[in-house]
């Protein structure tokens, strides 16, 4: 499994997605839209819009939030097989 994660340092729900995978010990590799030369562009050109955090899960983009729900737990849990309990 391939997994990169787009985010920010100011971002709640990238913290709350990074948080999520460490806790299940998924590991990732995290690529900073602030400081990543053409990571901005990239989310941008793949979804349409600037909106982190994103995951790449062997080659697929998933957005891991709803906009005013947060981070989707159930969902990502599914997805990566994990206990949904472990918040």
């Amino acid at each position: 499994m391939d997994l990169l994660v787009y985010s920010a340092d100011w971002c709640r729900d990238c913290r709350e997605a990074k948080r999520f995978l460490a806790t299940h010990s998924i590991p990732y590799t995290e690529i900073n839209i602030e400081t990543t030369p053409g990571a901005a562009d990239k989310v941008i050109a793949q979804t349409g819009k600037r909106g982190i955090p994103q995951f790449v899960l062997d080659g697929k983009w998933i957005q891991p939030y709803k906009p005013g729900q947060g981070f989707l737990h159930d969902e990502m849990s599914e997805l990566f097989g994990v206990n949904a309990g472990c918040k």
